[in-house]
């Protein structure tokens, strides 16, 4: 099999497609891979690593921004014109777009030279993109059931988020690893692959609490926000990261995550089964954060705390009766491991692979 896959902008959508790439590989040892992004967005990074074929094309979201839009249109119309020629020269049986806007111009692209296509939404609301293009899609995978509502429902199908097996699959980071001890909680707080300065204003001043905690913390704040961290020295039971490759592998040391309300995250939750205290990130479209952390929330899968009403008391206060709170955490447990994970990565490409031959 041949397959022109494309996702970026951030982990929630890349993660996924490396998922795919992933699992396919595991069923068809003879496949071939482009995987097609931006030249500025984190996977530029991110997937030559993985040793995956990759292209990069210029292209932007659009703004409200005019005379920005405009040039934006350009940028479009001239990646259409660039993924057509790679189809021709890779000559794709099936083209996967994952997410984010980067897959626009790259599942139009595939709508002109007749590729067939599947598109996967992993939010519980879907993105513009995705809703743009669904019309075009021949198979439509979500990660929510109740999500189906938004597509075509012919076209449907319910997969699950491919992360989730992943997690799974990982192998285990342990507490003593980083320096930790093995006899107390473990509380993993970690807002999203590129960090929230929101949050972080907020967790400098939580971490200073923590001398006499009779638990540990370990804080990710991504990269670009490390910086301003290593200018205070916290108490010993805190650990403060840029960056994990690894997240899943310490979430199963984890007894708590506290984090943003992403797609992968919400995968990862349900696949190992962890209390979580979810902050929904209130800056992204359509507000789907909100919704991908109530539909946990409603089934008394997790906590939410919204960031208007975050503070050094409120998150401090969350995280320790959750902690403390032995029947809470454990029914949140409870509820969590009814969750059945989808081998998600297998439904989808036995999916394609029968889209492939019609």
């Amino acid at each position: 099999m041949r397959i022109i896959i494309s996702a970026g902008g951030t982990g929630g959508h890349i993660y996924p497609a490396l998922s795919i790439i992933e699992g396919f590989k595991k069923y068809d040892k003879s496949l071939e891979v482009l995987y097609i992004g931006t030249k500025n967005r984190m996977e530029k990074d991110i997937v030559p690593k993985e040793n995956i074929p990759y292209y990069g094309i210029e292209i932007y979201g659009l703004t409200k921004n005019i005379l920005r839009d405009i040039k934006d249109v350009f940028l479009i119309v001239k990646a259409k014109k660039e993924v057509k020629k790679l189809i021709e020269e890779f000559k794709p049986d099936v083209i996967l777009g994952v997410g984010g806007y980067v897959t626009y111009p790259v599942l139009m692209a595939a709508r002109a030279k007749h590729i067939k296509t599947f598109i996967h939404e992993q939010n519980a609301i879907p993105g513009k993109t995705n809703k743009m293009i669904s019309k075009y899609a021949d198979i439509i995978g979500v990660s929510f059931p109740e999500t189906r509502k938004y597509f075509p429902n012919k076209k449907v199908i319910y997969t699950g988020n491919p992360t989730g097996i992943r997690a799974l699959n990982t192998p285990i980071i342990s507490k003593t690893s980083l320096g930790l001890k093995e006899s107390l909680p473990l509380v993993v707080v970690v807002c999203g692959s590129l960090g929230s300065a929101t949050v972080n204003k907020i967790m400098t001043g939580y971490l200073n609490t923590l001398e006499n905690a009779k638990y540990q913390i370990v804080y990710i704040t991504g990269k670009a926000l490390y910086p301003e961290f290593t200018k205070t020295n916290y108490p010993k039971n805190v650990l403060v990261l840029p960056y994990l490759d690894n997240l899943s592998g310490l979430l199963k040391s984890a007894d708590i995550l506290v984090a943003r309300a992403g797609a992968s995250t919400i995968a990862e939750i349900k696949a190992l089964n962890i209390p979580s205290i979810l902050i929904p990130s209130p800056y992204v479209a359509n507000n789907h954060q909100y919704f991908n952390a109530k539909a946990l929330v409603d089934n008394d899968e997790a906590i939410m705390l919204e960031e208007e009403n975050l503070s050094t008391d409120n998150i401090k206060k969350t995280i320790e009766n959750l902690l403390n709170d032995k029947e809470k955490y454990q029914r949140i447990k409870n509820n969590l491991s009814k969750v059945n994970t989808l081998d998600s990565t297998k439904i989808i490409y036995e999916a394609v692979k029968e889209l492939i031959k019609k």
